[in-house]
């Protein structure tokens, strides 16, 4: 397989199948009988693995990693399904935090070339079961699957976990999972099933009641992951990673009751070396310290919220670079920048960007200093160009603003 064979698989792929980081709503396909007659084709590969499920609207890419190398830590070989990939697909999905390797890609891609007519998976359906056979291919000890979108509905639902988490629920796309707290609270509590525990990341009572309801009705454990005391710190910097922490720990206790030796130094360790052990970026990644370059992949109003707050306790002087998908309620956005700072807006390079003409006259209305640049490194070369000294540089808005940021300038940097 040549490097321009593996490039035409993923092409391939990527031009198939309804892909919802590109293509948006009209992508999703909710429902599990598609995943289900796949599985079925590749003789249910998700069976033969041990699992563990997180779903969340926000950190949940966070606890996985930091779970994973908590597991790799004790010695455990750990599968880990991420979505979306910042630079390359094989990010998806991970060995003991290495890459899945491109001549299974490329290898399983041929055979997805194979299947009934009848059979026509979402993309996100096809890398569900690409990474399933993968781990069971592989002989992983553990696989940590993350939730692509809601929970109920989503293509992973189809697995029987050891365990399952859901990090938070906050307000993220309503077009698909429901306008109130309550609707997208009832679609990830659909991952909860009959006598495998639940740990609820969530301090808003409302969720947790339908979390525990649900638990209830499923004759399944529930554990309040807030009321868990630790000092513990982890190498992933963000303010809200205190808040992934705790799920990780009730987690790792879960676990523990199975069987799993995980000693409170594999823990410790586990969770300071998340990027050396897993390769996870993109959460409140320091890119540079001169200048500070901070990125972050928050995009929803609650994510958002945690890394402004963050932030504008820092006291500096900022040039921040934000650019959005077509489904953002940017107005809710725009409410709560950070003070003390000037703005750089770009449009994400995908169908789903969003230009900023489009909503310059809540940019204007907004009163803040702006600039609108052609692409996210036209913004970064821009915001580097005007940052002095003790001043600093934060970019994000969307998964794909830092991913094309990461993919011109991480390799540069190293």
């Amino acid at each position: 397989m040549t490097t321009e064979q593996y490039q035409e698989a993923v092409e391939w792929l990527f031009v198939q199948a309804p892909n919802y980081q590109i293509d948006g709503q009209k992508a999703y396909k909710p429902g599990l009988e598609n995943i289900r007659r796949l599985c079925d084709f590749f003789g249910n590969p998700q069976e033969k693995i041990k699992c563990i499920h997180i779903g969340g609207t926000n950190g949940k890419g966070s606890t996985s990693n930091m779970l994973a190398s908590v597991l790799q830590e004790s010695g455990y070989k750990t599968g880990l399904f991420n979505s979306p990939h910042l630079i390359d697909f094989t990010e998806r999905i991970k060995i003991n935090g290495k890459n899945c390797d491109k001549e299974f890609v490329y290898h399983f891609i041929q055979k997805l070339k194979e299947l009934p007519a009848d059979i026509q998976p979402s993309f996100f359906e096809f890398t569900t079961i690409m990474a399933f056979e993968y781990f069971y291919q592989q002989q992983v000890d553990i696989a940590i699957i993350e939730v692509g979108l809601g929970g109920r509905l989503d293509s992973t639902n189809i697995i029987l976990p050891l365990v399952s988490a859901i990090t938070n629920v906050q307000l993220d796309h309503q077009n698909i999972l429901g306008d109130t707290l309550e609707e997208i609270a009832f679609e990830k509590a659909g991952i909860i099933k009959s006598r495998i525990p639940i740990i609820s990341g969530d301090e808003n009572e409302v969720v947790k009641k339908i979390i525990k309801d649900k638990a209830d009705e499923e004759n399944t454990s529930f554990i309040d992951a807030t009321v868990v005391e630790t000092d513990l710190m982890s190498d992933l910097k963000g303010n809200y990673q205190k808040k992934n922490i705790r799920v990780v720990l009730a987690l790792t206790e879960e676990l523990r009751k199975l069987n799993f030796i995980i000693s409170e130094k594999n823990l410790e360790c586990g969770l300071l070396n998340v990027h050396r052990n897993t390769g996870f970026i993109g959460r409140w990644f320091e890119f540079s310290q001169n200048p500070l370059t901070v990125c972050d992949t928050a995009h929803n109003q609650a994510g958002l919220e945690y890394v402004f707050a963050q932030l504008n306790a820092i006291n500096k002087h900022k040039h921040i670079i934000l650019g959005f998908v077509n489904d953002k309620k940017i107005d809710d956005v725009l409410k709560i920048l950070p003070g003390n700072a000037e703005f750089y807006f770009a449009k994400p390079s995908i169908q789903r960007g969003r230009s900023p003409q489009e909503y310059e006259d809540l940019l204007l209305e907004a009163k803040i200093s702006y600039k609108i640049l052609d692409s996210v490194q036209e913004a970064y070369l821009l915001a580097k160009e005007n940052c002095r000294n003790g001043e600093m540089i934060f970019i994000g808005g969307s998964n794909f603003v830092v991913g094309e940021f990461l993919e011109k300038n991480l390799e540069i940097s190293k």
